[in-house]
């Protein structure tokens, strides 16, 4: 094991990270970020013990030059010895990739010389992969050659650069990079030569805009840059038009409210991130233990001995619930053995199957309580050697299934696994954002997330896109005084996505007939909402 990897955290979307670098950043004991890849970046990857050390800024707020980071890497691996005299792994995290403008030379070279182990894991640079999520191939089109330019290096020779079947990809910030195009101008690069000038690369707030070199000041001027910048000049850039895929998404750069916990939010959240858009994750409700255990734990015995011939569950909480009081007792997966097992839903039988049991009822087609009635057999006194049926539920669920299961036959023991309580409110910035119209849309998955959400944060802005899992989830977000915009056809996560997503495409479609700038519903004026409302 290296006392310290340099290790690539590419352009900027997580999701590219290699294999390597995401088993290197879990394993860290320090971990030293950059000046793009921050906080919050380490978060989706490292234990939350690691230590943090910043080299992408001093302590006047300034950034660090390439010789004091170099210090700063030495002296953090030096200081990661542990008292057994083993030294804990140190993860220098560089932006994009370690090879490219990253100080990577004289950081490795000062490890070296102070004796510690170190490897180099590459990362995707952002010098190819910002241009493609622009749909700019760097090769094609006319272009056959590729120059890579740091708008910082003051001894570079543009002229390297100026040949008309040249590829240049300048990296820099917002001030640098227009100051390197006016170089690579009066190098003779012919003015009409296509610009293109990426910021935010490869994220969800990405943006680029197309230009020419001779009017790059003049573009800059009407729209200033931020940040990094990538910008890519020669004649691929006119590939853009027909190439764009990432920043055409139906939700790029849409900021969703997902009213769940963390834990029942995955799903959604990757949906959402599919159709470019990114989300807030605010817990509505609180899962705690039933107020008296003793009705759950004689249902778990009961089920160890033989009582029951099938167990209903009806949510993921509802696993995680029998899972919890199997660790207790010392059970596992191997006392189901005889037991039928039926799942409400996908996301419930992923639950099971985490736990390594394969239901053997999932509903085909709705995943409801009135979906599992419709495909759960009768009781039959000659094939069902026991009638009962364990239904581990929340303390709020109806009386649905209950009864359906009584109707068929079967005698139901309903026993509350778990309660169901309106959590915290959220941050007050958060519950702003909600009032303000600052999100683009929320999904609601059922009627408790809408009535929790209005009683914890207050109603969602006029603005605000409302996104329902069914009728029933709807028909309480309009006695909320919510206006419904979108239904999914399915009642599941990935469908109440797809649905959003089909509805930011009408969006998208009917700005360009109108010939207008594709809009988030949180860039759109109230008054210009209530007034396609009343048209309706």
């Amino acid at each position: 094991m290296p006392q310290i990897a340099f290790v690539g955290s590419g352009p900027g979307d997580p999701s590219l990270v290699t294999v390597r670098a995401a088993r290197l950043l879990r394993e860290a004991d320090v971990i030293i970020i950059d000046q793009v890849a921050r906080e919050d970046f380490v978060a989706e990857f490292a234990r939350e013990d690691v230590e943090i050390v910043d080299a992408g800024h001093g302590e006047t707020g300034q950034p660090l030059t390439t010789a004091s980071r170099a210090k700063l890497v030495v002296r953090t691996a030096k200081a990661a010895a542990r008292t057994d005299g083993t030294t804990g792994l140190v993860v220098r995290l560089m932006d994009g990739d370690p090879a490219t403008f990253s100080g990577l030379a004289e950081e490795s070279l000062a490890c070296h010389k102070a004796d510690l182990a170190f490897e180099i894991v590459p990362g995707v640079s952002a010098v190819s992969a910002v241009p493609a999520y622009a749909g700019i191939p760097l090769v094609g089109n006319g272009a056959r050659t590729i120059h890579v330019l740091s708008a910082a290096d003051t001894k570079t020779d543009w002229s390297s650069a100026a040949a008309k079947d040249a590829t240049a990809v300048v990296l820099g910030t917002a001030e640098s990079v227009p100051a390197a195009l006016a170089e690579l101008l009066a190098a003779g690069r012919d003015a009409q030569t296509p610009v293109s000038l990426s910021t935010d690369g490869t994220t969800i707030r990405q943006e680029t805009r197309v230009t020419t070199l001779g009017e790059v000041p003049a573009a800059v001027k009407a729209q200033p840059l931020s940040g990094a910048v990538v910008a890519v000049v020669g004649p691929v850039v006119d590939l853009r038009e027909k190439l764009s895929w990432w920043e055409t998404k139906p939700l790029f750069g849409w900021n969703v409210l997902v009213p769940r916990t963390k834990e029942q939010s995955g799903t959604m959240t990757d949906r959402l991130a599919s159709h470019g858009a990114s989300s807030d994750v605010v817990p509505t409700i609180s899962v705690e233990p039933p107020r008296t255990p003793q009705q759950m734990e004689r249902a778990i015995k009961g089920l160890v001995t033989g009582r029951y011939e099938w167990i209903g569950f009806t949510s993921a909480n509802a696993v995680r619930a029998v899972r919890e009081k199997f660790v207790e007792f010392g059970l596992d997966a191997r006392a189901f053995a005889g037991l039928k097992v039926a799942a409400v839903g996908g996301v419930t039988a992923e639950a099971l199957r985490e736990w390594g049991l394969e239901p053997d009822l999932v509903p085909s087609g709705e995943q409801s309580a009135k979906g599992l009635l419709e495909e759960w057999p009768p009781y039959d006194d000659v094939l069902d050697p026991i009638n009962r049926v364990f239904l581990p539920r929340a303390d709020i669920a109806t009386d649905t299934l209950v009864a359906g299961l009584q109707d068929m036959g079967w005698e139901v023991d309903d026993v509350t696994a778990y309660r169901t309580v309106r959590a915290a409110p959220p941050a007050p910035e958060v519950r702003e954002a909600i009032k303000t119209g600052k999100f683009d849309a929320v999904c609601f998955t059922s009627s408790s997330t809408v009535r929790n959400l209005v009683g914890i944060a207050g109603k969602p802005h006029a603005t605000t896109v409302i996104a329902c899992i069914g009728p029933a989830t709807a028909k309480t977000a309009e006695e909320h005084g919510l206006r419904v915009d979108v239904l999914a056809s399915e009642p599941s996560a990935e469908t109440l996505v797809d649905a959003l997503a089909d509805y930011g495409r009408g969006l998208a479609l009917t700005a360009q007939e109108n010939g207008e700038r594709v809009r988030r519903p949180s860039e759109r004026k109230a008054s210009s909402r209530r007034k396609a409302k009343a048209s309706r």
